[in-house]
């Protein structure tokens, strides 16, 4: 990949699309991540206001110091950066104090999760429509097309992804070549939605590399047949994932009218 170049190209495209919605800046949540923070170096790039919205819930410290390690080098960078902190902790608390009370179970704990991604989607519109500026996501396009390895309305509610047609690992590079923090480099993957130590390899069951194999196998025409041992093991995570969440990469389905019934 031609990394100085494709930066180039991706700070141009936001800062076109900018212009021509007549835009002056973009409003980006920070997590502490590899995606968040190449999004955020990339949006401040452009020259336009940028603003940086931490939103912790219960978040682990780990994360916090990381978010606000990124966020200080980047105001200390580029001065069109500023940063917003705001602790959905008890708003998460609030809302669980009034919705019905049920048994644990990890639909519940599925729930609760994209409860806290929607917040802070809720979040960073508020400080989008205050400043009209533009919800910068910050899905990948392994997550993003691949696995839909996000929240509907949560995370995926967003006005440009500038980085969904990157793979996991050219955004390493990118990150890499924009001097995002080394400890975010280093860092596992992680959403943060659960309020513990899990990573996306966790939850998905295959790392990044394996899932960006797997996507190019599926584009490549690959079957199930095809593979054995571990390979086949990934195929079907992959292809089970990429199956159950069309939902998300697809537009939402319309209910068409016949003209003879209007």
């Amino acid at each position: 990949m031609k990394t100085d170049k494709v930066i180039d190209h991706i700070v141009n495209w936001l800062k076109d699309y900018a212009t021509n919605a007549n835009i002056k800046g973009f409003v980006v949540g920070v997590s502490g991540g590899i995606d968040s923070g190449l999004t955020s170096t990339l949006c401040a790039k452009t020259g336009l206001q940028t603003i940086c919205v931490e939103m912790p819930i219960h978040q682990a410290k780990s994360q916090v110091t990381r978010a606000q390690e990124h966020i200080a080098q980047l105001k200390q960078r580029f001065s069109n950066v500023s940063d917003e902190r705001v602790d959905l902790t008890p708003v998460f608390e609030g809302l669980k104090n009034q919705v019905p009370n049920v048994a644990p179970s990890a639909k519940l704990d599925l729930s609760l999760a994209n409860t806290r991604a929607r917040l802070r989607m809720t979040t960073l519109y508020y400080f989008a429509g205050l400043h009209g500026y533009l919800v910068a996501g910050t899905g990948n396009k392994v997550e993003d097309f691949g696995v839909g390895f996000y929240t509907k309305y949560g995370d995926g509610g967003v006005d440009l992804s500038p980085i969904a047609d990157l793979m996991k690992s050219e955004v390493y590079q990118l990150a890499k070549a924009l001097d995002v923090p080394e400890s975010i480099q280093k860092a596992a993957p992680t959403d943060g939605l659960f309020g513990d130590s899990r990573s996306d390899e966790d939850q998905i069951g295959a790392s990044y590399d394996e899932l960006e194999w797997a996507m190019n196998q599926q584009d490549a025409g690959k079957h199930f047949d095809d593979f054995s041992g571990r390979k086949h093991e990934v195929f079907k995570i992959y292809h089970r994932l990429n199956t159950v969440n069309q939902h998300k990469m697809q537009p939402i389905p319309v209910c068409k009218i016949p003209f003879d019934l209007k």
